[in-house]
């Protein structure tokens, strides 16, 4: 008998200790989850990223005028002196770095590049680095590695 109320006193044991953790498990769980908000510096990478999304892409599709509503003058006209001409590109940008000082913004990127002119392809890659200053923040410089200077003439 006193076997018998061991093995049930053992047997309660363990399922209070199940059903304490399975009780843990939920709770934990089950609450509203804290919901931090982006900083200020995350937001304004994200933007440059954008940014330099949109200079990508308007200049594989020789928009142009999309570049001059992202850029300062001096930006829009040293962007428009470097363009070569080009039948076709395929460009890619990988966002290395943000760093973000107190009025200016740098973007460094990786980026590669498949230029196609008169049915000749060339293959170029590097590294650029993209000022972006003022509110609301437009680039204001190619610090280096401009991609935009290919293919070379």
């Amino acid at each position: 008998m006193k076997a018998l109320r061991r093995e049930r006193n053992g047997q309660g044991l363990k399922i209070l200790a199940v059903c304490s953790l399975v009780f843990f498990l939920l709770s934990s769980c089950g609450g509203k989850k804290e919901v931090k908000e982006e900083s200020p510096d995350a937001k304004t990478s994200q933007e440059v990223i954008s940014m330099a999304e949109v200079l990508r892409s308007a200049y594989a599709e020789k928009n142009y005028s999309s570049v001059q509503w992202i850029s300062t003058q001096d930006a829009y006209k040293a962007f428009l002196n470097s363009v070569r001409h080009f039948d076709s590109v395929e460009l890619n940008f990988i966002p290395k770095w943000v760093e973000i000082e107190k009025t200016k913004v740098y973007l460094n990127v990786a980026w590669n590049g498949t230029w196609t002119v008169g049915g000749e392809t060339s293959r170029e890659r590097g590294m650029a680095v993209f000022l972006f200053e003022g509110k609301p923040l437009k680039l204001s410089k190619i610090v280096r590695g401009s991609p935009f200077i290919y293919p070379e003439r």
